[in-house]
């Protein structure tokens, strides 16, 4: 199985969820913007869901709107 790249850009993701993660803006950016909405309302998940995130997108395990990884 080919795992296919984003065409998003591994460092803007990343800086995004690390200086703007509570608002969800990095979902925004990867286009996912029902779950950034649910995000940015409930401030990241108190935080713990933009951690996750933002260790999901480190590890190479977090994906775009079309499922495309989003990796270095």
């Amino acid at each position: 199985m080919e795992i296919i790249k984003s065409e998003k850009d591994f460092t803007a993701t990343i800086l995004l969820c690390f200086f703007l993660g509570g608002l969800g803006i990095h979902r925004f950016y990867v286009g996912k913007v029902g779950t950034g909405i649910l995000q940015l309302i409930t401030f990241g998940g108190l935080g713990i869901w933009a951690l996750v995130d933002f260790i999901r997108i480190i590890l190479g395990n977090f994906k775009d709107k079309q499922g495309y990884y989003i990796k270095n």
